[in-house]
């Protein structure tokens, strides 16, 4: 799976000795520095909130300001994705095949992509006309519906920039555009009321955009255009997408995601790192396969804040990986150990993916960052035995444990140590609620990394590190947008009840049903991101899980855990492409060094799955009792 590459080279700028290779050049910084802007202002709102709270203040609006800011870096963050070619995409496999081939294959997409994404376009704008009538304002009177502009905007801006980026020379993105064009005059032509039926067009279309986005269409295309089929043959109006796209932004949490993932970029591209590997080499270099385990905790600590494996493979591969082979580890083993901890810190908190799913199914947010913590090192604890019998067998050094160097490491990264301390801490004494947790996170780190350690400066590095944030972001939340429609159709369609009525049927054991479970969530894991997969798969298997007394929070635990090991589950897990392209190492050769670590984290999965008090006790312990299980309504 196509992923979120950190910094490579814009694709869309000519080479800036031309006046348009300038203007192109001008008008990226700027949009990069926009990004920054809207960031900045997000982290800055929320921290000024809190401070005029203990003045008995507060500032007009600013929780409605950076609601309606998620959703603009939401759509600039789209933007930017394709201009970098950088929307999370399924892994085509096709680049063995003649170039020719290559070209219609990659005009197809580009085809398909187009006509989903000018129909989400065309549905937003309606979307947006139904909003005029709403009296609804943001402080300083902007109506709503301004603020909603950006979704037509930033689809129709995606749309041609799909053509621009993926098009190819100038003949081809012409013979695309008029392709495109005539399909969409073709499907707006078409009377759905006067059809006999539409299983044909319906079954067809669908066909068409899976075959589109398993030759490399983005993920959205796929959602959005499943949706928009979905409704438009139903006779409901497309425009429900764009809704509920605003009704997912809307949500109070959902400015978490994009501010916890500024700091974890922020931290990327500074040399926390560096200063961390320095305090868990000390705390841990001395143990057998001590090297190992530091990899393996310091990939957690990262994975942690940006929600997102590949940031933590990409950013900390070229740093481990060498110290990895300079104990004497083996090769295969190193890029195993990699690809498997890039996203073994997803049940920390304050782990996007355990926010997102908590918002999903309508949990407490705070109860499930408490039941994470246990299986979440069971799964390090997985990858570490590994490490200790690599370490043992290739007898890598083992310097003595020396206290005055551990004292020196974590004092020298004291402010980074601290971060986990400022989440959970703000957010568990009723200081901070989630939002202003993250937007003091993100603020604290800023200010650690640009003017405490000046490691990066503001004017130089952070539009950069802004521009690479907002394009994760943005490939993310455009996703989610269209992932809520799909969902919303699916429930209207009453599929979940149809889906229980079938478990009912074939299963009635829990614990088949839990084996089942992670079954098909390996196979979710494979296809799907991790942010889509829980807003469209949730809703299915809560009920279910409901009527086989699976507790909500542990069924979360069980969601996410079991997705963390779809990521490395041949042939298409998203780690594995990943570390292909980081470590420069032919697929199956990456294949063949994340088997062992499959192997091993599925035990531990099993043990996630079927002992349920790994997760619930700590939550018992901490609140006292479970919270009652709330209605399954979507």
């Amino acid at each position: 799976m196509k992923s979120e590459d950190p910094g490579p080279e814009e694709t869309d700028r000519p080479a800036p000795t031309t006046a348009g290779g300038r203007i192109l050049g001008a008008l990226g910084r700027a949009e990069d520095t926009l990004s920054l802007l809207i960031l900045g202002l997000m982290a800055v709102l929320p921290v000024l909130e809190i401070i005029f709270r203990q003045l008995n203040a507060n500032v007009p609006g600013a929780i409605p300001i950076v609601s309606a800011l998620t959703m603009w870096i939401g759509f600039a963050g789209a933007m930017l994705a394709t201009r970098r070619d950088q929307h999370l995409a399924l892994s085509t496999g096709v680049g063995f095949l003649p170039a020719g081939i290559r070209r219609v294959l990659t005009g197809f997409t580009v085809v398909v992509a187009v006509v989903v994404t000018v129909f989400l376009a065309y549905g937003a704008l309606i979307a947006v006309q139904a909003e005029q009538i709403s009296t609804a304002t943001l402080p300083g009177g902007i109506p709503t519906w301004v603020a909603q502009l950006i979704m037509p905007v930033g689809y129709a801006v995606i749309a041609m920039r799909l053509v621009w980026v993926k098009g190819g020379g100038w003949l081809d993105r012409v013979v695309t555009t008029l392709i495109a064009m005539a399909v969409i005059l073709w499907l707006r032509s078409i009377d759905i009321e006067e059809m006999d039926s539409t299983d044909l067009l319906r079954f067809g279309g669908i066909a068409v955009i899976l075959l589109s986005t398993a030759l490399g269409s983005p993920i959205y295309v796929a959602l959005g255009g499943a949706a928009l089929l979905l409704f438009w043959t139903e006779e409901e109006p497309i425009a429900a997408v764009a809704a509920e796209t605003v009704r997912q932004i809307k949500n109070p949490t959902m400015p978490t995601i994009p501010l916890f993932t500024f700091t974890g970029y922020v931290l990327a591209e500074s040399r926390a790192s560096e200063r961390l590997v320095r305090v868990f080499r000390a705390l841990v270099g001395w143990m057998p396969g001590g090297m190992a385990l530091m990899t393996a905790l310091v990939c957690a600590f990262f994975t942690t804040f940006t929600g997102a494996s590949g940031v933590t493979i990409l950013a900390l591969g070229g740093l481990l990986y060498p110290v990895l082979i300079k104990d004497r580890y083996p090769e295969t083993f190193s890029v195993g150990l990699l690809t498997a901890s890039g996203s073994i810190g997803l049940l920390f908190p304050p782990s996007l993916p355990i926010i997102l799913y908590g918002v999903t199914a309508r949990v407490p947010i705070d109860q499930m960052f408490i039941a994470g913590i246990i299986p979440g090192f069971v799964l390090v604890g997985a990858v570490s035995l590994l490490g200790v019998r690599a370490g043992v067998k290739a007898s890598a050094p083992r310097p003595p444990f020396n206290a005055q160097e551990l004292f020196r490491a974590a004092n020298a990264a004291k402010w980074e140590l601290a971060l986990p301390l400022i989440v959970v801490g703000g957010i568990f004494t009723g200081l901070t609620t989630l939002v202003e947790a993250a937007a003091v996170t993100a603020v604290y780190t800023i200010v650690v990394e640009v003017l405490i350690y000046r490691d990066l400066s503001l004017v130089k590095d952070m539009p950069r590190v802004a521009r690479d944030c907002s394009t994760l972001v943005g490939a993310v939340l455009i996703i989610l947008g269209v992932a809520m429609g799909f969902t919303s159709y699916l429930v209207d369609a009453e599929v979940p009840e149809a889906a229980l009525e079938w478990v009912k049927g074939d299963i009635e054991s829990k614990w088949v049903f839990l084996l089942a479970l992670n079954l098909f969530l390996l196979i979710v894991g494979c296809l799907m991101d991790i942010f889509s997969a829980i807003v469209v798969v949730v809703p299915l298997i809560l009920p279910i899980g409901k009527h086989f007394g699976v507790d909500p929070i542990h069924l979360g635990i069980i969601f996410l855990a079991n997705l963390e090991l779809g990521f490395l589950t041949p042939p298409v897990g998203m780690n594995l492409f990943l570390s292909s392209v980081r470590f420069k190492k032919k697929l199956f050769t990456v294949y063949g060094a994340a088997v062992p670590f499959l192997l091993i984290l599925a035990v531990a999965v099993l043990l996630i799955t079927y002992l349920p008090e790994l997760t619930l006790a700590p939550v018992r312990w901490v609140f006292g009792t479970l919270p009652e299980a709330p209605p399954i309504e979507f």
